[in-house]
């Protein structure tokens, strides 16, 4: 499996080289050259799968067993996945009224990032171990990708992380997730600007080249490749859980409504569409909106300025792997992914071509929540359910709510990823809609 940059600029690479790799060095992202099609009696084969199963099934199509034997891949994902509380790792909680909450959060740090980066670092340190070598990773977060980066490393001796954390824009209990580990291999700091801010520094730094390989620099933001692989699985898993039957012809669609900041699990469920994965997508937002507007009207172009919301970590407007689902809906068209791109990036606004714009908004649709929606959304789930959501699941959610009260319910089974636990305050009572510092969740990528 051969990885090609979305600008068409940069040599291409194999997994080991896309796995060490921030941005490409043309400023593009790493995306498979090629992707693996998926025939019903696959599917069928895959549906009794656990979530690591389905996790080491579509690593080995992606990895290839001449980088990473087979027997070892699986013991490094079962390795990755050994902390994790619940047995199932990833579970799908039936609610009322048609609502499927997918729990991507009950790894370390509580968040859906868990899942995706212990694999990724599993990896990281096979390769690192292989060959001696160490490398610095850079990380910048608007909120629970770096605990969950710290979590994955801290104590590695081949790998040391720096973590830039935009101080004031992050909840408590993040920040504290963060600068509590004292492992020498843990570097923390606090810096001026939101996360589109600090982003810009770290994209510099990915684009010199000689500076990155003197170095040993890499990134495991959701740029990274192997973060948005192992993201593919909660799309398989909520498919193979929601679906009513695997023995009609075609097979029936289930929707999948996720919340997203910087779009990484939104590319992961592209890309699982276009490998025959039958399901519908739904990109929920706050009221940074970005993605909504794009799908909505093909108007790619940044606010006036991010606005805090209850669902901070999706305090977001630069959503850089819609970069990758430009290039995949287009039909790999890097050409084309470049001058949107390096418009985007000169005059921070860019409308989507008409024949691009059709296929986006073909492969999904989206929503945009206010913060007073979150909140009428977690006291209905909690007065309905006794389930107790974290705000930026509610985002996904509240897109479900809407269409039951608009009577618009879905004809087809309907999954919403929740992003982070929720912790239980008995001092609070979760119907009031108060907010707390405990209440962020994240769904940056």
């Amino acid at each position: 499996m051969w990885y090609v940059s979305t600008r068409g600029m940069a040599p291409r690479v194999d997994f080991e080289g896309a796995l060490f790799s921030g941005y490409a060095p043309d400023g593009g992202l790493f995306m498979p050259e090629e992707l693996p099609q998926l025939g019903i009696e696959t599917l069928h084969q895959w549906s009794a799968l656990s979530y690591p199963s389905l996790v080491k099934e579509l690593c080995t199509l992606f990895i290839g067993p001449e980088l990473i034997p087979k027997e070892v891949l699986n013991d490094l994902i079962d390795r990755a996945f050994s902390r994790f509380r619940h047995r199932e790792v990833v579970h799908l909680s039936r609610l009322r009224n048609g609502l499927n909450v997918l729990e991507l959060w009950h790894g370390a740090t509580y968040a859906f990032k868990d899942l995706s980066l212990c694999c990724t670092a599993q990896f990281l340190q096979y390769f690192l171990e292989k060959k001696e070598k160490h490398i610095t990773v850079v990380v910048g977060t608007s909120g629970d990708t770096g605990s969950a980066a710290i979590e994955s490393v801290q104590g590695t001796k081949n790998i040391d992380i720096i973590v830039l954390l935009p101080k004031g824009h992050c909840t408590k209990i993040q920040e504290l997730q963060m600068t509590t580990v004292l492992r020498e291999n843990v570097h923390v700091f606090g810096v001026e600007g939101n996360s589109d801010e600090l982003d810009e520094p770290i994209k510099a730094v990915f684009a010199d080249v000689a500076f990155v390989k003197k170095h040993n620099l890499m990134s495991l933001n959701s740029i990274n490749w192997a973060r948005v692989l192992v993201q593919m699985a909660h799309h398989f898993f909520a498919y193979f859980r929601c679906a009513p039957s695997l023995d009609t012809c075609p097979l029936p669609p289930v929707e999948v409504v996720v919340p997203t900041g910087a779009a990484g699990n939104l590319a992961a469920g592209c890309i699982a569409q276009k490998m025959g994965l039958p399901i519908r997508l739904v990109a929920a937002v706050n009221h940074n909106d970005i993605i909504h507007r794009t799908v909505q009207q093909g108007d790619f172009s940044l606010s006036a300025a991010v606005e805090p919301t209850l669902a901070s970590a999706m305090d977001i407007q630069v959503p850089y792997n819609m970069e990758r689902i430009f290039w995949l809906l287009s039909g790999s068209d890097s050409q084309g992914t470049r001058t949107l791109m390096e418009q985007f990036e000169r005059t921070q606004s860019m409308s989507l071509p008409k024949e691009l714009h059709s296929k986006l908004s073909g492969a999904m649709t989206s929503e945009s929540m206010s913060d007073e929606a979150i909140t009428w959304t977690m006291s209905r789930c909690w007065e309905e359910n006794q389930y107790l959501l974290c705000p930026h699941s509610a985002v996904a959610v509240g897109y479900h709510y809407q269409q039951m009260d608009r009577q618009q319910p879905s004809q087809v089974p309907r999954s919403c990823p929740g992003s982070r636990a929720e912790p239980r305050d008995p001092c609070r009572d979760p119907s009031s809609g108060a907010q707390g510092d405990a209440l962020h969740p994240n769904a940056e990528g």
